[in-house]
């Protein structure tokens, strides 16, 4: 079982480098979990560990890089994508190309596609797949050697709560044969149950690597809760002490710096009576978050409050497009006012003030005034009388105009009001 040792991993694109120096172990008998936000580097990391991206740094495994191995698919197993076969040929067929090519016995294509779920479709295409059932073939892939490495990049995309389930059984029990699994993952619920040590990067750098109860331990959302009568006195001596406290707004105290033993133990001392007194330990989540919050590459913007609008907005201490430069008054851009962020005043809607039309008169927004339609009067159109001028003559008639005594409404005269009156008489036959 090999021991894998990265060291000084680093990759550039153009000018921008992907991956920064990175050095970390992942030990046998262990899942090793590589979390990082999108954009860190991870794709890229284990591409340069298997050899596949050239870049400075070398990885080992029992201190052989992946290159010189001469069976890989035997001591290194790895899913880098998500459906990495041609979609064509047979599942099985892929597998027994795989397994010739590293002198692997034909009995064990059986093993990894029924040790997958994948029995009953085995002779059928992968186009026909869908991802989950993609990613179980890459699985069959990786296990095809019985490696006593894995190298795994998002295995779980797919998966079905089932399937999520039986992989990660399944990894625990190959580590537990003393296997080394590396395995990347944004699922960090799952990873929670899954890992026992992480590497974490962001923008290409270490940010830590060891056991996950380490890592989760530095969070600064750990704490001990405390419930007491006299909170006003215990916030006071335990400020006193140097810890620091947090009323929460259920009356309990969030307290850092002291451990519950020495809270409990003033709480006695100052006598005052004790409803409640535990500690509250930082999800993987919220101790990812915390680590990696100042390496998220790609920010997504709410536009509540006073943060940076959506897409299409002006981001903060910007103008817009359209607007004006930096230092001046920002103008409207395109016929537009500037849009109102969430939480800001409300822009005119449904049934507000209506909005100028382009070039014409403003136009009855929603819940105004109707316009002609079913049970209206006629519109001009089709058949009828001339219509209104478009750009550049006399606008219109507005909509809901009130009718005059004989029904439909009495449009604005067009332009040129004698000329078509001529036209009027001519189409009569002269009869007025």
């Amino acid at each position: 079982m090999a021991l894998i040792q990265a060291r000084g991993l680093s990759k550039t694109f153009g000018s921008k480098a992907a991956v920064r120096g990175l050095s970390f172990d992942v030990t046998p008998g262990s899942v090793t979990g590589f979390l990082g936000p999108n954009g860190a580097g991870k794709s890229t990391t284990m591409r340069l560990m298997l050899g596949l991206d050239n870049g400075d740094g070398v990885t080992t495994y029992d201190g052989v890089p992946y290159r010189e191995l001469k069976y890989p698919l035997r001591q290194v197993g790895s899913v880098l994508d998500a459906k990495p076969f041609h979609p064509t040929r047979k599942a099985v067929n892929h597998l027994r190309m795989l397994a010739v090519s590293n002198d692997i016995p034909r009995s064990r294509v059986n093993d990894v596609v029924n040790l997958v779920g994948l029995g009953d479709v085995a002779n059928a295409k992968p186009r026909t797949f869908s991802l989950g059932m993609g990613q179980r073939l890459g699985l069959a892939t990786a296990l095809l050697g019985d490696p006593g490495t894995l190298i795994l990049d998002e295995p779980a995309n797919g998966l079905d709560p089932q399937g999520v389930h039986w992989l990660r059984n399944m990894l625990k029990a190959l580590a537990a044969q003393g296997r080394s699994i590396f395995v990347s993952s944004h699922l960090l619920s799952e990873m929670a149950l899954m890992a026992d040590s992480l590497v974490v990067v962001g923008r290409g750098s270490l940010i830590a690597s060891g056991k996950m109860s380490d890592f989760i331990s530095t969070s600064n959302r750990n704490a001990v809760v405390i419930r007491v009568d006299n909170p006003e006195l215990m916030t006071r001596e335990l400020r006193a002490r140097g810890a620091a406290v947090v009323a929460e707004p259920d009356g309990r105290l969030a307290i850092t710096s002291q451990d519950s033993d020495r809270v409990g133990a003033l709480a006695h001392e100052l006598g005052v009576r004790v409803f409640e007194l535990s500690n509250r330990q930082a999800t993987l989540e919220e101790a990812f978050l915390d680590a990696t919050g100042a390496s998220e590459e790609f920010r997504a913007s709410m536009g509540f409050g006073n943060q940076a609008p959506a897409f299409g907005g002006p981001m903060m201490g910007q103008h817009g497009y359209g607007q004006g430069g930096s230092g001046g008054a920002p103008h409207q851009g395109y016929g537009q006012s500037p849009q109102q962020g969430y939480g800001g005043p409300p822009q005119q809607g449904y049934g507000g003030p209506p909005q100028q039309g382009y070039g014409g008169p403003p136009q009855q927004g929603y819940g105004g005034p109707p316009q002609q339609g079913y049970g209206q009067p006629p519109q001009q159109g089709y058949g009828g009388q001339p219509p209104p001028q478009g750009y550049g003559g006399a606008p219109p008639p507005e909509y809901g105009q009130p009718p005059q005594p004989g029904g439909s409404p009495t449009p604005s005269p067009p332009p040129g009001g004698s000329h078509a009156s001529e036209a009027d008489h001519r189409e009569n036959g002269g009869k007025a």
